[in-house]
Order: structure tokens, then sequence, then C-alpha cells
């Protein structure tokens, strides 16, 4: 029995130890993949990584990670103007991490995640400065906010000849078209009884958002909007993280 207790003491013993090498080895791995996907996407900060599963050791002597969780803040994508866009919030969730031999690149075969688009931001692709819609009528879109049930409802400044300044608001529907966040309003306002052409008015109150160049290659899924702004799903496959 003696020899029994002090058997299963060098099992405990020995157990905790390998717990702690495979947590401390985790721990680094994270530290080292953060800053290896800063560096490759050129991130103003170090992004969060998260190593799921037990025991990582042995995922790393196979070669391919199970499950990697990786958060950026204020990741910036390319606009498709040459311009930008803030991202806030970009979430990705990636499943089989395939890593090559001396650890310089890694390729997840699959990735899911979500990310927000603020209103003001959204706004710089709206049409903000006045635009002829009629004869001595202009137009802009003055703010985005949220409409309630997936929709986004767009406030828009008619400038009328004798009449003024008039404020009105549309909900309109946002959709994702390629790599594009769609805002499309869904019935056209009337104003005043003018015949305006809808073409003319839905040059004011229908844009797109082009979201170029995201991380590791992933693309643009689905898109509602929430308070605080547009809430957009993404996915990908084979999306390389490093290297």
């Amino acid at each position: 029995m003696r020899a029994l207790r002090i058997l299963l003491i060098v099992v405990v013993v020995l157990g905790g130890l390998f717990v702690a090498a495979d947590r401390i080895a985790v721990h680094f791995a994270e530290g080292e993949a953060a800053d290896r996907l800063r560096a490759t996407e050129n991130l103003p900060r170090t992004p969060d990584v998260s190593i799921n599963g037990f025991p990582f050791l042995t995922q790393v002597a196979g070669g391919e990670l199970d499950d990697v969780e990786v958060g950026i803040q204020d990741y910036e994508a390319a606009a498709g103007d040459g311009g930008k866009i803030r991202i806030d919030d970009l979430q990705a969730h990636m499943k089989g991490v395939r890593f090559s031999g001396d650890y310089s690149s890694a390729t997840a075969a699959s990735a899911t995640g979500t990310a927000t688009i603020a209103y003001d931001e959204l706004m710089k692709a709206a049409k903000s400065e006045p635009t002829q819609v009629a004869p001595d009528i202009t137009a802009r879109v003055v703010s985005l906010a949220n409409g309630g049930n997936g929709k986004i409802k767009v406030g828009v400044e008619v400038e009328l000849p004798v009449l003024g300044t008039r404020q009105l608001s549309v909900l309109s529907t946002v959709s994702v078209k390629g790599d594009n966040v769609e805002v499309r309003t869904d019935s056209l306002p009337e104003l005043a009884g003018l015949d305006l052409a809808e073409n003319s008015v839905r040059e004011i109150t229908d844009f797109q958002q082009a979201i170029d160049d995201l991380p590791g290659g992933i693309r643009l899924d689905k898109v509602e909007a929430a308070a605080d702004g547009v809430e957009i799903s993404v996915k990908g496959s084979d999306v390389r993280l490093a290297g």
C-alpha cells in the first residue's frame, strides 16, 4: 500500500508539472502569435490571441491547433477608393490551424467572425454634400442611425424652393453585395407633392461602402443594423494568420 501511495503521489506531481508546462507553453505561443499577426497585418495595437484545447503540446506535436480565437480592435480596412474604414471589435474564430515546421506561417482551415462598423464610419460613403435631385431642389444625407428590426434610419435634408429646408428620414435595408455593404431605401418619401424621379432620389439615399483587405483573406458574409452601427459577420477558408 505504501508503494502504491508513493506511485500515486509521483503521478499527481508529474501530471501537475505537465499541466504547468503546457499552460506556460500556450501562454508563450499566444504572445508570439499575437506579435506575428500584428506585424503581418500592420495593426496599430497587438491583437488578443487565445489558443483553446488541452493539451496544447500534443497539438503542436501534431502540427495543427484545433481552435484559435483572435480579437482585433480598430482595424482599418481598405475602402475601395484609396481610403480607409475603421472596423471595431473584429472577433474571429479559427478552426484547424496548421503551421509550418519553423512556425513562420499559419493557416486556418476555416474561420467565422463578427465585427461592427459605427454609423459615423458608414457615413463616409453617404452623399453628405448637397446634390441636385430636381431643378432647384437639392438633398443630402445628414445622419445614419438604428431604425429597429435590422433597418437603418437615414436622415435626409432637402432644400426646396420657397419652402426652404425640410428634414425627413427613411428606413433602409442593409445587405452584403460582394465586398460591399449596401444601404438601399425600402420606400422613397413624398416631398410636398413634388414628382421627383426615383433614380435621382436614390442617388442620395442609396449607397455602398466597399470593405476590402480584411485580415487573412476573410470575406463579408452578412450584415444587420444594430444600436451603435452595422454588425457584420465574416467567414473564410484557408485563412492566413501569419507568414
